[in-house]
C-alpha cells in the first residue's frame, strides 16, 4: 500500500480525542473517579416534543429512502424564520441557507471551498481546537489575529495579515473565552474582509447560551455581512440535539451553493426524521432555550465563586491557571479534568476551560476539588 496521502498527515492532532484518552488513562489508575469538567458534551437533550417528532417521524413507512440532498424546504424555511424574529436577519431559503450533518462538518468543508493550496486561513487565537483541521486539508496556510484579553477578547485585527487571506474566522459568544462580541468587531471583520478579498465565516454555535440579560448578535445582522460571509448555526447548543448532527451555513448565496456543491458529491443529505424533529424545534415552543442558558448562568456563578475570570456565554469559563499549577497536575493529582488551554491555540498555554455541561452533583464535586488545588 502507498503511504498516507499527504493531506491526511497534515492533519493535527484530534484535541478531543487525545484530550478522551489522557482522561481515560488517568482513570484507569488507582484513586478516586475522575472528575470531568473537560468536555463540551451537553448533559441535557432536547425537549420531549423533539423528541417525539423523531420517533414519529423514523415510524413511517417511507421515513427510510434518502431525504432531499439538499435538505427539506420546510428546514431551511424554519431556519430562515428563526433568523427572521430571533436575529434580526432576512434569509432566502433557497439560496441563502445550505443544511449541514453538524457544523462540524462546515468548519472543515467551508476551508475546502474557500481556501487552497497558497492561500491563507486566519484563525482567531485562542481557537476552537478543530478549526486547524480545514486549513490542513485544503493544504493552506494557517495564521492567526490574537483575541486580546485587555479588550473583551476581540480581535486586533492590525496584528492579522493582509496579503494571501482566503478566510477570517470568528466565532461569538467564543469558545474558549465565553466572551460575547462587542460594537464594531463585525464591522471591522468586514472591513478586513474587502480590504484583503477574504470570506468571513462566523460560528455562532452558542447563539442564544448568552447571561446577564445579553441578548444575541448574529454577525449576518451586520449590515454588509453576506457580502462577504456565512455563519454557521448548530441545534447542538441552543436545543441540546449535539449528537443529532445537524446544523446550517447560512448568508452569502455563492458560498452556501459551495457547500451544497460539496454535500451533492459528498454526504447527499441527511436522515428525513431528524430533519422533521429540528423543524419541531426551530417551530414549537422555544421556553427550553431560555430555560438551558439560565441553568449554565447559575453554574457560571458558582464557577466564578472559585476562580477568577469573565464569562458572559457559551456553557465554558476560561480562566488562566496559577504558575505552578497545571492541567496535567489537576488530572493525575486531583483526578480533575479540564481543558488544556495549549490545545485553543498559540496563546492558550496556561489556561484552562471549565464546562458547565455537566450536572450541577457533579460540578460541586470538581469544584471542590478545584479550590482544594488551588489552595495547595
Amino acid at each position: 500500500m502507498r503511504p498516507r496521502p499527504k493531506r491526511l498527515e497534515r492533519l493535527p492532532e484530534q484535541y478531543f480525542g487525545a484530550l478522551l484518552a489522557r482522561v481515560t488513562a488517568a482513570a484507569a489508575l488507582d484513586g478516586e473517579p475522575i472528575v470531568d469538567l473537560g468536555r463540551g458534551n451537553p448533559e441535557t437533550g432536547p425537549p420531549q416534543y423533539v423528541v417525539d417528532a423523531l420517533a414519529e417521524a423514523a415510524n413511517r413507512p417511507t421515513a427510510h429512502g434518502y431525504a432531499p440532498f439538499r435538505g427539506l424546504p420546510e428546514l431551511r424555511a424554519a431556519i430562515a424564520e428563526r433568523y427572521r424574529t430571533v436575529y434580526g436577519v432576512e434569509l432566502d431559503p433557497d439560496n441563502e441557507v445550505a443544511v449541514v450533518p453538524g457544523t462540524k462538518t462546515a468548519i472543515v468543508e467551508l476551508s475546502l471551498a474557500l481556501a487552497e493550496r497558497g492561500s491563507t486561513v486566519v484563525l482567531p487565537d485562542p481557537w476552537y481546537p478543530d478549526y486547524p483541521s480545514g486549513p490542513a486539508l485544503a493544504g493552506a496556510e494557517l495564521a492567526t489575529v490574537p483575541l486580546d484579553p485587555a479588550a473583551h477578547w476581540q480581535p486586533d485585527f492590525a496584528r492579522a495579515p493582509r496579503d494571501g487571506v482566503a478566510a477570517l474566522y470568528l466565532n461569538y459568544p467564543s469558545n474558549p473565552c465565553a466572551a460575547v462580541v462587542r460594537d464594531g468587531t463585525f464591522e471591522r471583520a468586514i472591513d478586513y474582509a474587502h480590504e484583503t478579498d477574504a470570506a468571513v465565516v462566523h460560528d455562532f454555535a452558542y447563539a442564544d447560551l448568552l447571561f446577564d440579560g445579553r441578548g444575541p448578535q448574529s454577525f449576518l445582522a451586520t449590515p454588509g455581512a453576506k457580502d462577504v460571509g456565512v455563519e454557521m448555526f448548530s441545534m447542538s447548543k441552543s436545543y441540546g440535539m449535539a449528537g443529532w448532527r445537524l446544523g446550517f451555513v447560512l448568508g452569502n448565496a455563492e458560498i452556501a451553493e459551495r457547500i451544497n456543491l460539496l454535500n451533492d458529491h459528498c454526504r447527499v443529505g441527511v436522515f428525513r426524521p431528524i430533519q422533521e424533529a429540528a423543524i419541531a424545534a426551530l417551530t414549537g415552543p422555544q421556553e427550553s432555550v431560555a430555560e438551558r442558558a439560565t441553568t449554565y448562568e447559575r453554574r457560571r456563578d458558582r464557577v466564578l465563586d472559585v476562580v477568577d475570570a469573565v464569562s458572559e456565554g457559551t456553557f465554558y469559563v476560561w480562566f488562566r491557571l496559577p504558575e505552578e499549577l497545571t492541567a496535567e497536575r489537576l488530572l493525575t493529582e486531583h483526578r480533575l479534568a479540564l481543558a488544556p488551554g495549549e490545545g485553543f491555540g498559540p496563546s492558550g498555554a496556561g489556561w484552562a476551560r471549565i464546562s458547565l455541561a455537566v450536572s450541577d452533583e457533579t460540578l460541586e464535586v470538581g469544584l471542590e476539588r478545584l479550590r482544594s488545588a488551588l489552595a495547595d
